[in-house]
């Protein structure tokens, strides 16, 4: 979990992260104070359309995912946060950990598949996103690809690779590799990638954008990146997904999703925002906007991305995920984090 010695120092560098920005609503209506691991350009739009829609004044502190979780468990009883909607099921899983989210209704839990939420009903997954292996389909073709995210450890692939240790997404999915593998397994991946001249980025975009430009060959990823790179700059740009199959562990499924604090004084607002999350409209704008796989029954993704029913993923229980502060050890141990 996200432990308090952790959080006292990452809610200090939150501080920067994330400020306390007013989304659309009335000075009139009821105020509704959301810690979003979500950017902004990302789900403002949801956002002012629930405040216009309700007339809700909605207070966003925006900030990475792992340093938000931390700053909730700081500030603890005194947290102003009504709802955290994280970007990954590893951060949701903290909090219920440290006993910080409050029951979700049976009506909004079960708007998604139950592997997507978590079994206390303390928190409720909004859409999904896969893992994958992009390439540049002018530097390696797709079935020269490894059939696992393991293999990319061989001699074959060195200098080739790109990660971005800094993201939350790649730190789940470490995360689920120490509980697939044990902690020695993952330990020794990581300094096989590391010793076989992994290329670390700052984030998802510029690994596909490097992928694109011959930079690396292949990045690991999640999957919604390209396709907007794809839209803008059209079927000439350089680089494609690779969808890990047979229950790789390289093609994990993990979810945002939000769940409703313990100390929240506005549970009615709480639990309908949540309940828009997984609204038509908002299930469609995650899947025409960003192109991920929207949770609720009813929305299909986009005719670019392959359906969910149709991946192989690995059965990772996304309950397991909350020990950020383990997985962060490790990847400081390993020297993939400074």
């Amino acid at each position: 979990m996200v432990n308090r010695g952790l959080g006292t120092a990452i809610a200090l560098g939150a501080l920067f992260l994330g400020v306390l920005a007013a989304a659309c609503g009335g000075d009139d209506g009821e105020t509704l104070t959301i810690y979003s691991g979500r950017t902004r350009d990302l789900v403002e739009p949801i956002l002012e359309s629930f405040s216009k829609e309700t007339g809700v004044h909605i207070r966003v502190r925006y900030g990475d995912t792992a340093e938000l979780a931390a700053t909730i468990l700081e500030e603890g009883r005194n947290s102003p946060a009504d709802v955290f909607f994280a970007q990954d099921a590893g951060a949701l899983g903290a909090m219920v950990e440290a006993g910080r989210f409050k029951e979700l209704p049976d009506g909004i839990l079960q708007r998604v598949p139950q592997q997507y939420r978590a079994p206390d009903k303390r928190w409720v997954g909004v859409s999904a996103r896969a893992r994958v292996l992009a390439f540049n389909p002018e530097k390696v073709r797709e079935q020269d690809l490894p059939a696992s995210v393991l293999e990319l450890t061989d001699a074959k692939w060195r200098n080739r690779v790109s990660w971005a240790p800094t993201n939350g997404s790649f730190q789940a999915f470490v995360t689920a590799l120490r509980r697939a593998r044990g902690q020695e397994g993952a330990r020794d991946w990581l300094l096989a990638m590391k010793a076989n001249g992994t290329r670390a980025y700052a984030n998802n975009v510029a690994q596909v954008q490097a992928v694109a430009a011959g930079e690396v060959d292949v990045a690991l990823v999640n999957h919604y990146y390209l396709y907007p790179l794809l839209k803008e700059r059209g079927e000439g740009f350089k680089a494609r997904n690779h969808f890990f199959t047979d229950g790789d562990i390289g093609g994990m499924v993990n979810v945002a999703g939000a769940g409703i604090l313990d100390t929240s004084k506005h549970d009615a607002v709480a639990r309908r925002f949540v309940e828009f999350l997984l609204s038509r409209e908002a299930q469609q704008y995650f899947a025409e906007h960003t192109y991920e796989y929207p949770l609720a029954a009813g929305v299909t993704p986009p005719a670019e991305v392959p359906a969910l029913s149709t991946l192989q993923p690995p059965a990772v229980d996304l309950n397991g995920l909350h020990d950020l502060s383990g997985t962060l050890a490790l990847l400081r141990e390993t020297g993939v984090l400074p």
